[in-house]
């Protein structure tokens, strides 16, 4: 592994680590690691003449068959680095884009992914012959967009034509979807953050306080990237008080802008929800790192006025609990379950604040009123008079318009 000190970058030493991580995710056995600093990136080598050279040495006594770049290197740089150290040189864009393709798993995660690797490669694919020429297979080579490096760049545009065609289709069918849910107002929630923050397991924990005990349970593992699709279920509460839920893609440092692109219309689950659930690893040191990261991206992908709840994650591998001033910090383990309830509570706050608490008085022939509330409200308090059903419950607009003739 190679990377680039230009002193900009005080987590320097932290990107290499997760570029470790990155590397083993693709099954890739890391046999060095080997940093320059610099004030800046070299034209011909990224790196300089002199590290290239003592690279020549590390990768004949290592045995190496592979050097991977923590930066995105540009296309002339993969061609003069391959041509002198006559070994295949890949970045971490690449390593990100593989494990992706590896995780895909639904037509629509496949296609994002084939169409990121395709936008990467295009102007890579004329420098990148010699290292398809000694190496067919293996990281940087592996999924859906392993046939489009052999093709010249007209076939390769002809190919993300194709994929933004077939991704449209299914883009449609998910924003109708979305139509249906803002027509029918069900509140959404959508889960963000870093990769393996606890996302899907906090989607776990939540599906297990609902009143209709969901048995779709999302597959969660202490992995990066674990789960690349988008799954939405949904919460009923006690209360009558209902959401849909939304788990999403994980972020990461130098998250490719090409990825972001091609899961435009997944992230767009996260733009167009009511309330956001940033989830942070608060038992990594770097977490203050990681949710710069993942506001960042999170304000790339438009998300301007949806209200946040930060969810402080793993508090039970920690001592002391943190407080740096982020807005709406709720502290929970998903793992064990401790502080979902008052998230969920919180939840409930940010989506419901709007209702409206009157009592009502049923006619008692309008019992069919009261059953629907039963189903569809949060009735507080029932008596039974002469005069009919008197009710204290909570109503949204809709309802309260609805209904309001017998309204007190």
């Amino acid at each position: 592994m190679v990377g680039l000190d230009l002193g900009l970058d005080e987590n320097f030493k932290y990107s290499m680590e997760e570029l470790k991580g990155l590397a083993e995710a693709c099954d890739v056995e890391v046999l060095g690691v080997v940093t320059q600093k610099a004030d800046a990136p070299t034209p011909d080598f990224y790196i300089g003449q002199g590290k290239v050279e003592s690279l020549k040495q590390d990768i004949q006594t290592l045995d190496a068959n592979l050097l991977v770049f923590d930066d995105e290197l540009s296309p002339s740089h993969i061609r003069n680095l391959e041509k002198e150290l006559e070994i295949k040189i890949i970045d971490r864009t690449i390593l990100i884009l593989d494990i992706f393709a590896k995780r895909a798993k639904t037509k629509e995660a496949m296609l994002q992914v084939e169409l990121a690797q395709a936008m990467y490669f295009l102007p890579r694919v004329v420098g990148m012959y010699k290292s398809l020429s000694r190496q067919k297979s293996g990281t940087g080579s592996k999924g859906p967009g392993e046939q489009q490096l052999e093709l010249d760049r007209r076939i390769l545009r002809d190919r993300i034509t194709k994929l933004k065609h077939d991704l449209k289709d299914v883009v449609e069918t998910r924003r109708t979807q979305r139509k249906k849910r803002v027509e029918s107002q069900v509140k959404t929630v959508a889960i963000a953050g870093y990769t393996n923050s606890g996302k899907s397991t906090l989607m776990n924990a939540i599906l297990a306080q609902s009143a209709n005990r969901s048995e779709k349970y999302m597959f969660e593992k202490d992995m990066l990237f674990a789960t690349l699709e988008t799954q939405t279920r949904e919460i009923r509460r006690e209360n009558n008080h209902d959401f849909l839920i939304t788990d999403t893609v994980g972020f990461i440092s130098k998250l490719p802008h090409h990825l972001i692109e091609a899961f435009k219309s997944t992230l767009e689950e996260i733009v167009e929800a009511d309330l956001i659930l940033h989830v942070i690893d608060s038992a990594n040191i770097h977490y203050p790192l990681q949710i710069e990261v993942a506001e960042r991206v999170l304000k790339e992908i438009g998300v301007a006025d949806v209200p946040i709840i930060h969810v402080f994650n793993k508090i039970d591998l920690l001592t002391d609990i943190p407080y740096d001033g982020y807005p709406n910090p709720v502290y929970v383990s998903a793992k064990n379950g401790d502080g979902v309830k008052l998230l969920m509570d919180r939840i409930d706050s940010f989506l419901y604040k709007d209702l409206h608490l009157v009592r009502m008085l049923l006619p008692f022939d309008k019992g069919s009123i009261y059953n629907y509330l039963q189903e569809n409200a949060n009735i507080k308090t029932t008596e039974y008079t002469n005069e009919g059903i008197s009710v204290l419950v909570e109503l949204p607009d809709s309802l309260y318009h609805k209904y309001s003739d017998y309204i007190l």
